[in-house]
């Protein structure tokens, strides 16, 4: 039995950005999903993914039977990958997607005998191969400890025949941590970065929690009259910086911003050390803490840099103010930069007096997508602590509206429904709001995401839990023949706002396990006793048709494939997107075998008409022993390294 966590060979690696296709048989809500999935790569590894436009090799995405990838690039043109029904969450489509980049399952690694142990007689006939155990002569872990956590690692549930686990872990607390599917573990990202050579990755520009005195290379500005100070607590608050919450000792600082002195207008900035986009859009990602005045406020600012303004031109971005509150709140602003720059955190005394002033800590800065909407609950665990499930456990959040105009809601079953206990539950409605007559009805085509924040303070280590939604048009209700997303007020139920406004809430899509408790309570979802579900709602009706107009097979060759590997004037097709020999004939000969390499001819065929007879007692003989000799080694050997292996999810 062979070993290891990924394959070996350099002939198995695809170059860093890797040609792709979405087959028009995918789910639309899958789509969205692997576009998305792609943009964790890039946040956390240097792999990129391009439309196909031609190249040698390249994965098509298509609708199969369950979700599943070949190992590793296996130099073959089209190679498939299958999102099937109920693949589309994204931490599953990085699962397959790093199986095609090269890696097999954490538990197939060669020392996984000292970490699990697969019970084989629970395992459902013929899948028995996807807990194959593989050398170090086909798989190399790269010298990366064994991770439970890993999103490559089978749930204690794979593929049972019964009720009982088919995997066991050594050390029983890690039961319920394997078979995680939000996002690449640590040493996951560790081990694909070694194996690409990756020294940074594509989108992610730049964090700093303050915890070291020189404050990630940023800069105090020489423009202003006050500074902003390294701090660990402020009598007004906060008294702890957010990426500790104070649990460590002798650490935890954030930047400070005092108002209690100074006149009014009084500023001090706080400018980033130079970077350089390559994207044109970026998301600047922080907490901020006020306990100062009503009227204080923080603008953000780039400083950019041109070769017509080589000491930068500043550019003002937002401005951001509220009431004081005893609590970290998370801020999002969208930035479309595209030359060099910097960014500029400017604190503004308001007027009134204040007790304290402007705190920042967690800065994440990449090349994505802002979301839209942010649903903050706080005292999270008391809420936890107190519902019950099923319906009478609902948190409804806020209305939101999409930049179409679509007013959603989002429902939060905080401890599962009835027939799902002990798992947050979301779903998504669309509710009546104020464009409804002027919208589209069944809206079409709006990918909803749902976030669950890991408020881990470095972005690249956070494993945010999340769930998309698309809205198809012609989706009928389960409980009804309406369509489910058509207008609220034809198809919803009335609710009621907190403040007694009622309104129509449509039915709800989503899952019942969104996230079990227990992963709730060991990562950073919860943090100063409150959660984020960051919302985002898109058109993706452009995705209703991504597959190219020219057939993949057809690629530029006169023989149909993109290498030949016929003889003798054979030429090469695609059958089942596979190639294959068709061999040249004349009236008393043709070519024949896999490649037309053998010749035949109607003399030939007497011959052997003749002879036939006299050799099947000789061939039956030896087709019976080798016949139990490969029986008794089947399970013995592995697969020869140019044969493609497929695992499933």
């Amino acid at each position: 039995i062979q070993d290891r966590n990924s394959i070996i060979g350099d002939k198995y690696r695809w170059p860093h950005v890797i040609p792709y296709v979405l087959e028009d048989s995918l789910e639309m809500n899958a789509k969205g999903v692997i576009l998305k999935a792609f943009e964790r790569y890039r946040l956390k590894t240097c792999i990129d993914f391009k439309p196909w436009e031609g190249e040698k090799n390249y994965i098509s995405v298509f609708k199969g039977s369950g979700c599943w990838s070949s190992v590793g690039n296996m130099q073959m043109g089209l190679q498939q990958l299958s999102i099937g029904a109920n693949c589309d969450r994204i931490g599953t489509i990085q699962h397959e997607f790093l199986h095609a980049l090269g890696f097999w399952h954490e538990q197939s690694r060669s020392d996984r005998d000292d970490y699990v142990t697969i019970a084989w007689d629970r395992i459902q006939s013929g899948k028995e191969h996807n807990f194959n155990k593989y050398d170090d002569d086909r798989s190399d872990f790269l010298n990366v400890p064994y991770d439970y956590n890993s999103v490559m690692h089978y749930s204690k549930t794979a593929f049972r025949n019964g009720t009982d686990p088919t995997i066991i872990t050594n050390i029983p607390d890690f039961i319920d941590v394997i078979g995680q599917r939000m996002d690449f573990s640590e040493y996951d990202l560790q081990k694909l970065n070694r194996l690409y050579n990756c020294t940074s990755s594509l989108s992610f520009m730049d964090t700093c929690s303050f915890e070291l005195e020189n404050i990630c290379g940023m800069i105090q500005s020489s423009d202003d009259n006050s500074d902003w100070q390294r701090l660990s607590q402020v009598p007004a608050g906060p008294n702890t910086d957010h990426t500790n919450m104070g649990e460590c000792k002798d650490s935890g600082y954030f930047m400070h911003f005092d108002t209690t002195a100074g006149g009014e207008g009084s500023t001090a900035a706080l400018e980033s050390r130079i970077l350089y986009p390559k994207r044109g859009f970026q998301c600047l990602q922080f907490y901020l803490y006020n306990s100062g005045n009503e009227n204080d406020r923080l603008n953000v600012w780039v400083r950019e840099y041109t070769s017509a303004n080589p000491n930068g031109t500043l550019r003002f971005i937002k401005e951001i103010k509220g009431s004081p509150e005893t609590y970290w709140q998370l801020h999002h602003v969208s930035l479309n930069v595209t030359s060099k720059f910097r960014v500029v955190f400017q604190g503004v005394r308001g007027s009134g007096l204040s007790n304290g002033g402007l705190s920042i800590d967690d800065i994440n800065l990449s090349e994505t997508q802002c979301p839209h909407h942010v649903w903050h609950i706080r005292n999270f665990t008391h809420v936890l602590n107190t519902s019950p499930a099923g319906k009478e456990g609902i948190i409804y959040s806020p209305p939101f509206y999409s930049s179409e105009g679509y007013a959603f809601q989002v429902s939060l079953y905080v401890n599962g429904t009835t027939d799902n206990p002990f798992n947050l539950g979301i779903y998504l409605s669309l509710i009546s709001g104020a464009n409804d007559d002027h919208l589209k009805w069944p809206c079409p085509w709006q990918q909803v995401t749902m976030n669950l924040l890991d408020q881990h303070p470095d972005i690249r280590q956070q494993m945010s839990n999340q769930r998309s939604v698309t809205t198809d048009p012609e989706r009928f209700s389960e409980s009804s023949s309406n369509y489910t997303w058509d207008r609220p007020d034809k198809v919803g139920s009335e609710a009621t706002f907190p403040n007694g406004t009622k309104y129509m809430r449509g039915p709800g899509v989503g899952t019942s396990a969104f996230l079990t408790h227990e992963r709730l309570r060991s990562h950073n979802f919860i943090k100063e006793d409150g959660v984020y579900i960051l919302l985002t709602m898109e058109d993706i009706s452009h995705l209703l048709s991504t597959q190219p107009s020219t057939p993949p097979a057809l690629v530029t060759t006169a023989t149909f494939c993109p290498d030949n590997p016929c003889e003798n004037d054979g030429v090469c097709v695609m059958v089942n997107r596979m190639p294959v020999c068709r061999c040249p004939a004349g009236d008393s000969w043709w070519y024949m075998g896999e490649k037309c390499e053998r010749k035949g001819s109607t003399h030939e065929n007497i011959v052997i008409a003749v002879s036939s007879t006299i050799t099947v007692f000789v061939v039956m003989l030896i087709v019976t022993i080798t016949t139990a000799v490969c029986l008794k080694k089947k399970y013995k050997q592995g697969k020869e390294n140019k044969e493609s292996v497929t695992l499933e999810e």
